[in-house]
């Protein structure tokens, strides 16, 4: 019947989901563990959840704390990631809104082939793009620059996208009838109404930039202004490998994103399931 399949149904789907959480949870699981023990042990034993806890110990998140040179340089790496970050954000949800809203909102010549065009950008992978983009930073004069790894991806298209789901047409006609000002229509009436959309890129533009690692590291050459990822990756080279730090550093990293995905996960589920179902 009906009702047995649906339960079948369930429980595979459970099943299914129950699994992808194992597979997702293991690697982070095994780096948390791996961090409090010996770092060079666990390069040539490898992770894994068969643990000795007699060999586990806080040592290496003392010397992360400890105030020495590799320490500073840490931190000081986090502070850059939490600025290019956090401006990232910032500056690209508000770029995206608004071009968004003036896809969405005005009619004008080639409106939808300018629409087809930001889509489109989507299919194009970063490593095509890279070339003329770092040639464009150069020839800008801010390579070196925050400004040059934030100002080439300030107008995301699955961001645009996402803005755009969210935004009624109709809502200007009426501001328009009720003596709104353009301004009052996209800030005071439209802002409050994207909010989920808001939160929900916040998100991923947040996961995005923290993680990204190869346009930045093509931006930037002192090591004073590189980010988390690039600082950790200058731990191993030819000459000595800082284990203790990599690992234990590299779960520390994992805070931040964490933190913001676990106090904004409800927005993201209600703006992915809100812009699924208008209309």
């Amino acid at each position: 019947t009906m009702e047995s399949n649906h339960k079948v149904a369930s429980v595979l789907s459970t099943g299914l989901f129950a699994i992808l959480c194992v597979l997702i949870a293991f690697p982070l699981l095994a780096g948390f563990f791996a961090s409090f023990q010996e770092g060079r042990e666990v390069v040539m034993k490898g992770m894994s959840l068969n643990l000795d806890f007699s060999k586990m110990h806080l040592d290496n998140y003392k010397y992360l704390f400890s105030g020495n040179e590799d320490s500073r340089k840490y931190f000081m790496w986090y502070k850059n990631s939490l600025i290019l970050t956090l401006i990232t954000v910032v500056l690209t949800l508000l770029v995206c809104y608004f071009i968004a809203y003036g896809l969405t909102m005005y009619k004008f010549k080639l409106q939808g082939f300018l629409f087809f065009l930001v889509i489109a950008t989507m299919c194009v992978p970063f490593e095509i793009l890279m070339l003329p983009l770092y040639n464009e930073v150069t020839s800008l004069g801010i390579i070196n620059t925050r400004a040059g790894v934030i100002l080439p991806g300030l107008c995301g298209a699955s961001t645009i996208f996402f803005f755009k789901q969210y935004m009624p047409k109709e809502l200007l006609d009426a501001g328009r009838i009720d003596g709104c000002t353009e301004y009052g229509i996209s800030v005071k009436i439209m802002m409050p109404i994207t909010k989920p959309a808001f939160a929900s890129m916040a998100i991923l533009c947040a996961m995005g930039s923290w993680n990204n690692m190869l346009w930045p590291m093509l931006v930037f050459r002192d090591t004073s202004k590189f980010t988390l990822q690039i600082g950790l990756n200058t731990l191993l080279t030819p000459y000595g490998n800082n284990y203790n730090l990599l690992i234990a550093g590299s779960m520390f990293g994992i805070l931040p994103i964490l933190i913001i995905y676990l106090i904004f996960q409800r927005y993201l589920i209600d703006g992915m399931t809100s812009g699924a179902v208008k209309g």
